[in-house]
């Protein structure tokens, strides 16, 4: 099979996943959702027929492996199969399912590389029901929070019987942890999810780093009260102290470079027309490549919340329930990519990753490389999400160039 072929296999099969929704209209995919274990049957049949061995781990993650020669370790590669809500299909699985083509295009050949390699399909890497990003990889790190266990989505589901819906045990999740003498390293290629590489009129480019996260949840109470009887000197409007809020976050992320701050997610009670709102929960999503920039800007954020509580006689609740630090990419893996990617006739721009990936979990355990592949308009997040058929092609060119660079190399160092 040519890779333009191989290419035009991988976008029908991110089209066939992106059919696996919980909501008809459209794709929703969370974890614990019968929409992703159905996404996970479908990956998992083509790891077997790639000649694969397939599990599950105690959190749920799908993982093929595909031995080595000689060398137990293995080279993960990979990204997520869970989704937003109203999500593209491209973002997560197309990572899945480049890994996946790899190891296919050995299978066909009875190609085995000195090591072994691992596909991993990540069950939650957006949080979309509990918040919780990187739930699947940060397993595989050893730094699943255990509390996390106890958080309940919209419908009072905890996430441990999520965890028991996936397939995954609550009790042995840190069964999952991989160490970090098992492994060579992890490559991800992802959508670039921005428009850089499409005003550079090239298909892929190789990220440098992610930036550093925090993900706060927020709760304004006030007093509701009715609409048309209260006073407007005597309201405790929680609604009108999340606006101020929003917008100090949004000039405080104008005012310095490259800082972003996001709310996403605001439930507003009681919710009537005709009724002063009681209580406002939030989320606030502040992210920036430097670490001290990111913590000084989040306290910045809570102490003019604290003001505004005090100003307009509500209460506060302030939780800050993940913070992630700036990853740099590993210099080594990154080179590779570089090369692999000239390799291709093609420049290799070097770009930095504003969005958060699994990478960032693995990271504490493994060296770290990811590719970008060049999104239409930079859109992500959303129905219109797309890729180019040929760029898929590059991508999966230059993956298989950086398999073969790091066999040569694995036999360079053994002596072989």
């Amino acid at each position: 099979m040519t890779t333009l072929a191989a290419a035009r296999r991988i976008m029908q099969r991110c089209a066939l996943l992106a059919s696996c929704s919980e909501e008809a209209s459209c794709l929703t995919r969370p974890y614990g959702s019968q929409a992703l274990l159905r996404a996970q049957a479908l990956v998992a049949d083509w790891m077997r027929d790639a000649g694969m061995q397939v599990r599950r781990d105690s959190v749920g993650n799908l993982i093929g492996r595909y031995d080595g020669e000689r060398d137990a370790r293995a080279l993960l590669l990979g990204s997520h199969l869970d989704s937003v809500r109203d999500a593209g299909a491209f973002d997560g699985p197309l990572g899945v399912l480049l890994a996946l083509a790899c190891v296919e295009r050995l299978e066909a050949r009875a190609r085995r590389l000195p090591f072994a390699l691992e596909v991993i399909a990540f069950a939650d890497e957006e949080g979309l029901r509990f918040h919780t990003a990187y739930l699947g990889s940060s397993a595989l790190a050893g730094a699943f929070d255990t509390a996390w266990l106890r958080r309940r989505d919209s419908a009072g589901v905890a996430l441990a019987e999520a965890v028991r819906a996936m397939g995954g045990d609550p009790a042995a999740i840190a069964a999952a942890a991989r160490r970090p003498e098992e492994l060579l390293g992890y490559l991800e290629a992802h959508i670039e999810q921005g428009p850089l590489l499409e005003t550079l009129g090239l298909p892929v480019g190789v990220v440098t780093g992610i930036q550093a996260q925090s993900r706060c949840e927020l709760c304004f109470t006030g007093q509701a009260g009715h609409a048309g009887t209260l006073p407007m000197a005597h309201r405790r409007d929680a609604l009108c102290a999340a606006a101020e809020l929003v917008l100090a976050a949004e000039a405080l992320a104008r005012s310095e470079a490259g800082l972003v701050a996001t709310v996403g997610q605001l439930t507003v009670a009681p919710g009537a027309s005709n009724v002063v709102p009681g209580q406002v929960r939030f989320s606030l999503d502040v992210r920036h490549a430097d670490d001290g920039i990111l913590a000084r800007a989040v306290a910045a954020l809570e102490a003019e919340a604290a003001r505004i509580a005090a100003r307009r006689g509500v209460a506060l609740e302030w939780v800050c329930g993940q913070v992630t630090p700036a990853v740099t990419c590993a210099p080594e893996l990154t080179v590779l990519l570089e090369a692999a990617i000239a390799a291709q006739g093609l420049a290799a721009p070097r770009l930095a990753s504003g969005a958060g990936h699994d990478a960032v979990m693995l990271a504490r355990i493994t060296p770290v490389a990811m590719l970008f592949v060049r999104c239409a308009g930079g859109v992500s997040h959303h129905p219109a999400e797309a890729v180019a058929l040929e760029d898929v092609a590059v991508a999966l060119a230059v993956l298989e160039e950086v398999l073969e660079r790091l066999a040569k190399q694995h036999a360079a160092e053994a002596g072989v």
